[in-house]
């Protein structure tokens, strides 16, 4: 594609504070997009990356700030709410309505021109470099490069509801990236895309003439694109931080405050400590009595018991003024102990096949501790053959053997339907009750929800239907792991997630005795868990 020349395009963002549902999501952060800008928005789930990109496009309400922009601004969002009887060429045709409607204005300026030379030459001028500037002679052969390249569905006429969750974002994305908005902005872009789309969005966003605003956990998209980083995790402060020097400069900054952060924290911690120490041990002798040596005269023991209570007094006001300012470090994972036995078989695989959803046979046998990689184009297969090996789908052909009672579970990419109205802590606890009453696992092996470190406090709290999207994966996370697998199997994992989450889990799936087997697109971690034995689909 070659790069439109640039249009005057600019997005001011001040104080932007967002307040929804009584929680502060967005407090006070300002940022400036014009063209050629790359940005990043990192941060842990739940700390309101999607909700900064609709209140960039002036979707939310704003608490307090203002914000500017010149230009257009399309986005693709995590979630896609269509009508029944949406089709691909209802998207395509939306996507491509300012390039019909310059076309249109182009075919009327040239008429009227004919018909009047002087009167409408400087209509037909504005008009031509309109339709130029939009590329728009040539927009619908670039939407069909772009559904191509992603191995999106081209049919005009397909409806939607016709089309698996991965087909119609890939639509969806195609659209966005066959478009002539000035500003992208790109909520988790890659999510459903195989190599040869996620090439295809690098090279687009590295292209693109307008600013783009990133939200991604795929590490290797960013490293190749994002130039500045707007990290919205918490920090010592309450502030967010803004990192240059692209990916690099980000970690290594990152790993500066993280590394400061928890010097301080426990720091503060320490010293209010030794000063409760201090008050206890002060409350202690004056509960007790002065107990002075023998002989010791009654002049004396009057003397020095005020002495007693003014260092009481004294230490509790120390404990009093003493505060601790610096909030706990962020969450880190904390994987449970899973096992598997050595030699033993738990999942064995001969011929197997499942209609047009796995053409090829497929043959495999892991035993304890092993570890496995899926990779693969969309359609290839990998979903469903992990729904073989987890029992949620049915062979139709060759065969397939589980060790019988095997705990075999399965984090697949579309959270399992279930109770939203109860809190993430409700429910964990309610599956857990259920997986001990069912002699699933044994009372002596439940967890809690707060010991795996996946969700906050105040989110675990939260009802589930609340949550975001990487929140309720997390959660989806820490239902599997209660389960207490022996065989774990993970269908993009690191879809929705965090990348400080995503590199803590993929050291955690490396270490774990238990089997493990990984379908996934991200190139970061088919490179991290390289020594994982490799079956190529499709």
């Amino acid at each position: 594609m070659t790069p439109l020349p640039s249009r005057p395009f600019h997005l001011a963002a001040s104080d932007l504070t967002v307040i929804r549902g009584g929680r502060r999501i967005l407090d006070r952060i300002s940022l400036t997009l014009s063209v050629g800008s790359r940005l990043a928005v990192v941060g842990e789930n739940g700390t309101g990356k999607t909700t900064l990109l609709h209140a960039l496009l002036g979707y939310l309400p704003l608490e307090h700030g203002s914000l500017t922009r010149t230009g257009t601004a399309g986005l693709s969002e995590q979630t896609l709410q269509h009508h029944d009887d949406d089709t691909v060429g209802t998207l395509v045709e939306r996507a491509m309505e300012r390039s019909r409607a310059a076309l249109a204005e182009f075919d009327d300026a040239a008429q009227a021109l004919a018909a009047d030379p002087t009167a409408h030459a400087e209509r037909y001028v504005r008009a031509l470099a309109a339709a130029e500037q939009l590329d728009a002679w040539d927009a619908d052969r670039q939407m069909d490069v772009a559904l191509d390249a992603l191995g999106a569905c081209s049919d005009r006429s397909r409806r939607l509801t016709q089309l698996s969750v991965g087909q119609r974002y890939r639509v969806r994305l195609a659209c966005l990236l066959g478009a002539p908005d000035d500003l992208l902005l790109l909520d988790e872009p890659t999510n459903h895309l195989d190599a040869a789309g996620m090439d295809f969005l690098t090279q687009r966003v590295r292209a693109h003439p307008g600013g783009v605003a990133l939200v991604s956990h795929d590490r290797h998209l960013l490293q190749q694109v994002a130039e500045q980083f707007l990290d919205l995790d918490p920090s010592r402060d309450g502030r967010v931080r803004v990192y240059g020097g692209g990916y690099l400069g980000w970690q290594q900054g990152r790993r500066r405050e993280r590394e400061t952060w928890e010097r301080e924290h426990a720091e503060q911690l320490a010293e209010h400590s030794r000063l409760q120490d201090a008050l206890s041990s002060a409350q202690s002798r004056l509960s007790t009595g002065w107990r002075p040596e023998k002989g010791t005269n009654k002049h004396q023991r009057q003397s020095r018991a005020p002495g007693v209570v003014q260092q009481v007094k004294r230490q509790a006001e120390a404990l009093e003024e003493h505060r601790i300012t610096v909030p706990p470090p962020p969450l880190r994972l904390s994987f449970p102990n899973l096992d598997s036995q050595t030699g033993v078989t738990y999942l064995a695989a001969t011929g197997l096949r499942c209609g047009e959803r796995l053409r090829a046979p497929v043959d495999l046998r892991l035993s304890g501790g092993q570890k496995l990689l899926l990779t693969g184009p969309n359609g290839a297969g990998k979903s469903t053959l992990l729904g073989l090996l987890a029992g949620t789908v049915t062979p139709t052909g060759g065969e397939l053997h589980r060790r019988p009672g095997a705990r075999i579970a399965l984090v697949g990419q579309e959270n399992p339907a279930c109770d939203v109205s109860l809190t993430a802590r409700e429910l964990f606890e309610s599956h857990a009750a259920r997986l001990v009453s069912r002699g699933t696992v044994p009372g002596d092996q439940t967890i809690g929800l707060g010991s795996l470190g996946l969700l906050r406090r105040d989110a675990a709290n939260t009802a589930v239907t609340e949550l975001s999207q990487g929140q309720q994966r997390r959660l989806e996370l820490a239902l599997r792991l209660a389960e207490a697998p022996e065989v774990l199997l993970l269908d993009e994992p690191s879809n929705h997630l965090a990348m400080s989450l995503i590199e803590e889990l993929t050291a955690a799936l490396k270490k774990t005795p238990a089997v493990v087997v990984v379908a996934t697109h991200d190139r970061q971690m088919i490179s991290d868990l390289h020594g994982f034995q490799r079956l190529q689909l499709g």
